[in-house]
């Protein structure tokens, strides 16, 4: 039997690292793609870090999770957790960075109708090479059964100097617009698979 000479294994690799996302294990029995703001984002991440909580991220075509410029999360959280419980929990997240993250900031609003609360925020990571600017906007629901809650959210971010400069410039009417396209997404079912 002849050896498999190695630019077939490294092509063989490459396809593999260029398999579409839709590979990922869906957790959430939300498989994407996702239509956002005129764009698909395919599944392209997902993780269960504890028993009952569960993440999933999508990115448009060509971008990677690791380097991403737009992203939709999806997570779910099981057990006695309302909305404003996991809000107040980001918040608590964001109050640590103070001090440290000179652009955080965050605002906060509830829909008392339906009991969703949305919490947008922008962060930072000044020391990274290259630097980071992060906005970040989350729409949390209660879960259908009432036990827990689910989030759907979007993360946009500028990278560099000049990628960080241009990204705040722009901030003010791209969040407006994120926000209320957010607002206004029919939330995906999410239901957390057993």
């Amino acid at each position: 039997m002849r050896p498999i000479p190695t630019t077939i294994c490294a092509a063989a690799i490459a396809a593999l690292m260029l398999m579409p996302s839709s590979a990922q294990s869906d957790l959430l029995n939300v498989p994407g793609p996702i239509f956002f703001q005129g764009e698909d984002y395919a599944l392209a991440w997902t993780s269960q870090p504890s028993e009952n909580y569960f993440k999933q991220e999508y990115v448009p075509a060509g971008q990677q999770v690791e380097t991403y410029q737009d992203m939709i999360l999806v997570e779910a959280v099981s057990g006695a957790l309302t909305p404003m419980d996991a809000a107040t929990s980001q918040i608590q997240s964001l109050e640590s960075r103070k001090g440290v993250d000179p652009v955080l900031n965050y605002d906060l609003m509830r829909n008392d109708a339906t009991g969703e609360v949305l919490l947008d925020f922008l962060i930072s990571d000044l020391e990274a090479d290259p630097v980071i600017v992060e906005w970040n906007a989350y729409r949390y629901q209660a879960l259908g059964d009432g036990e827990g809650v689910a989030l759907v959210g979007i993360s946009r971010r500028g990278y560099g100097q000049e990628g960080a400069t241009s990204f705040m410039s722009g901030l003010g009417a791209m969040r407006s617009e994120a926000i209320n396209a957010l607002a206004n997404l029919s939330f995906p079912a999410v239901s957390i698979a057993p």
